[in-house]
């Protein structure tokens, strides 16, 4: 295989892997649910939150506030220039709201760490009488003396057959 080919290769192989990881796609599915959550909040604003405050305001519609520095002239086909501090102002609250929002997150998160930390750690299960069995010899075997023998029926070992042996030719 010539070399060019080798490096592309292994370049989209690392790319490969790359993308591959966790944390790569945990952050892809982040960005999505962020821009899918950005459009709801955008509509809460502008739908719910800004119509009853512009009724509040004597009929004010936020979106329509501006400061007019030069009027638009269609003569010269010329648009108007002006600064939109209502657009400003929803944005303003939209960021707060998701502001809010993320802080309530982040509380949550910290309160269940917070009552994690504080509760006991459990006690570990008690061992197994096999387990007890095996400490016991286990102890015995680093003091050196051999293990005793259990109490109760003794199983017969197993006869062996044990091989003959012919004398050896001279």
């Amino acid at each position: 295989m010539s070399e060019p080919v080798k490096i592309k290769l292994s370049i989209f192989g690392e790319f490969r892997e790359f993308i591959a990881r966790g944390n790569v796609i945990d952050l892809a599915v982040g960005v999505i649910i962020g821009a899918a959550f950005n459009d709801i909040v955008k509509s809460l604003v502008d739908n719910v939150v800004m119509p009853p405050v512009g009724l509040l305001l004597a009929g004010l519609d936020f979106s329509q506030m501006k400061l007019v520095l030069k009027a638009a002239d269609p003569v010269k086909k010329a648009a108007e220039v002006a600064v939109q501090y209502g657009l400003f102002f929803n944005t303003l609250l939209r960021f707060i709201i998701v502001a809010w929002v993320v802080f309530l997150l982040v509380k949550g998160v910290n309160a269940i760490r917070r009552r994690d930390a504080a509760s006991p750690p459990k006690a570990p299960p008690a061992p197994t009488p096999q387990e007890l069995l095996l400490i016991e010899i286990r102890d015995l075997l680093q003091e050196g003396r051999p293990a005793p023998a259990k109490a109760g029926p003794a199983k017969a070992a197993p006869a062996r057959a044990t091989p003959t042996r012919r004398p050896a030719k001279k």
